[in-house]
């Protein structure tokens, strides 16, 4: 007997509908084709224990499966489901009358138990696309799938209870979830506030020029300066993730399998803070069956680089490519797989191999040679793809002691949320693909150089404060744009219209690590 059964597989951000085709004859042999990998290879043997546990006979006959399309490589063990199902269908052991209406996916323990799969998210929006009528997952997948409305989500326990389900023994309902109603409910809660950050003020504006932007930036200080404390307080100050937003990034994190369990959506914006000894592969994605890295995980959020020249050189270059274009290609043989990294990147480093060059309260042992090689560490043309430099001192105990509490990151929150709609508003005008990009930028990091040209030209006073600054410190003509793109933020965070002079002078302010004597200097 031919049995159909539906599932997904996910390529990237993309899942594309697999029907398992099982039929059952008189013989002996199993056949699989389909370009099944080894985990899928290996659900024979978990499939039939299942079924033995499950209080079924696995069936003394000749199996053949194909799993279509033929030409996609099928990876994972989330095919384990459908496929015990259409063993069990072709066998006479389950009503087949409503197989064709839904998609299942989950992975068989050998006691008939559902354990969760990655990427379930992609494939109930594929199952809302095909028009099924239900897609049943792994409990521990529901609410994560149970997002798409339009759509029966149902979490099941054991093999047993999707057979129930099918057999009309046993009564199961989909599980609802008010998408809006959690979403908004959680975005305000924030496990760090600005209020607990005394002084560095300068530092929390350069924070603030960031977050209203969408700006890289690099804090330099010595140890204990405050610099991991203030960037873990950076998305309490960005403005909210929308609804597609949150919906993008929880794909990513599901794909990966980093969705928190019974999590619906990712309603913050994710940071993410990789040690400094991760490789290529890691931070960027990749490897046999491609993973989306910690930049793809950080998408729409913030990626925390500490202690940035202790990274490998050629792991930080990978940086490069993927600050500029927002997007991570990674090719195979057989197929490339695109992921969206549109993160800001916010970077700290001492400022020598010690950490005291320039604290007023420490020695600094290291020569001017030393403290050059390791800021060499850094290239010039990652430094140059930052657009914001901020230099940070500690805070002597006595002075701290004294301080006030800081500004809560709400208020601060109200003016970036204000300087962003500046800015969207703006590029709502824009047509799509306009200078070359393919969709319209949402904060000022993205402007094109025509945009630049169109939004932040500055006057004939500003043109030649820019122009002695861009001698003076060797400047490459790409500092010359970050500089533009963050006076454009400074006069929308002053809710000026035209970009002036004190906005220019403030930007350049923010270029300290391109000055060639920045190593032999006092701070």
């Amino acid at each position: 007997m031919l049995v159909r059964t539906y599932c997904a597989a996910v390529n990237g951000l993309e899942a594309t509908t697999v029907t398992n085709e099982v039929n059952i004859v008189r013989g002996v042999n199993i056949h699989m084709s389909g370009l099944a990998d080894t985990a899928v290879r290996e659900s024979i043997d978990r499939i039939r224990a299942a079924l033995n546990n499950s209080g079924f006979r696995f069936p003394n006959a000749d199996i053949t499966i194909n799993m279509a399309p033929a030409d996609i490589k099928k990876e994972g063990s989330s095919y384990d489901l459908p496929l015990a199902i259409g063993i069990l269908a072709a066998d006479n052991k389950i009503d087949c009358s409503q197989l064709e209406q839904f998609m299942m996916v989950g992975e068989l323990g050998l006691d008939g138990r559902l354990n969760p799969i990655r990427g379930a998210l992609p494939i109930a929006i594929k199952a809302r696309a095909d028009k099924y009528k239900g897609l049943i997952v792994p409990s521990q997948n529901v609410r994560e799938a149970a997002v798409v409305n339009n759509l029966d989500v149902y979490g099941m326990d054991s093999l047993m209870d999707v057979v129930n389900f099918f057999n009309g023994s046993s009564i199961y309902e989909p599980l609802k979830i008010d998408t809006r109603k959690e979403f908004y409910e959680q975005q305000c809660h924030f496990e760090y506030d600005f209020s607990d950050v005394r002084g560095q003020e300068s530092v929390k504006r350069a924070l603030e020029i960031a977050a209203a932007g969408g700006h890289n930036l690099i804090m330099i200080g010595p140890p204990g300066s405050g610099k991991s404390m203030m960037a873990k307080r950076l998305p309490s100050i960005l403005p909210p993730l929308s609804l597609s937003e949150s919906l993008e990034t929880t794909q990513i994190h599901s794909i990966a399998g980093k969705l928190p369990r019974d999590t619906s959506l990712i309603s913050q914006r994710p940071f993410r803070a990789p040690h400094h000894t991760i490789s290529q592969v890691a931070l960027v994605g990749g490897g046999n069956n491609p993973q989306p890295g910690e930049i793809s995980l950080a998408h729409n959020g913030v990626l925390f680089i500490d202690e940035m020249p202790e990274l490998s050189r050629t792991v930080l270059e990978v940086l490069r490519q993927p600050l500029e274009d927002r997007k991570i290609t990674i090719s195979r043989a057989k197929y490339n797989v695109d992921y969206p990294c549109s993160f800001m990147l916010i970077a700290s480093m001492n400022p020598c191999p010690c950490g005291y060059y320039g604290d007023p309260l420490h020695k600094c042992v290291c020569t001017p040679g030393q403290i050059q090689r390791y800021m060499n560490k850094i290239s010039g043309p990652l430094l140059d793809r930052i657009d914001i430099h901020c230099e940070i001192q500690a805070v002597p105990f006595a002075e701290l002691s004294k301080m006030q509490p800081g500004e809560p990151s709400a208020s601060i929150r109200e003016r970036v949320i204000r300087a962003r709609n500046i800015q969207t508003e703006r590029f709502s005008s824009l047509p799509q693909g306009k200078g070359g990009a393919t969709s319209r930028p949402h904060c000022n990091a993205q402007m094109t150089e025509r945009m630049l040209h169109e939004f932040a030209e500055p006057d004939a006073e500003s043109l030649d404060m820019l122009r002695m600054a861009m001698e003076r410190l060797k400047l490459s003509a790409r500092a010359y744009s970050r500089i533009l793109k963050v006076a454009r933020t400074i006069a929308d965070l002053a809710g000026s219209e035209k970009v002036q002079s004190m906005h220019i002078a403030e930007a350049i302010g923010y270029r300290n690590l391109d000055r060639g004597d920045w190593a032999e200097r006092g701070v």
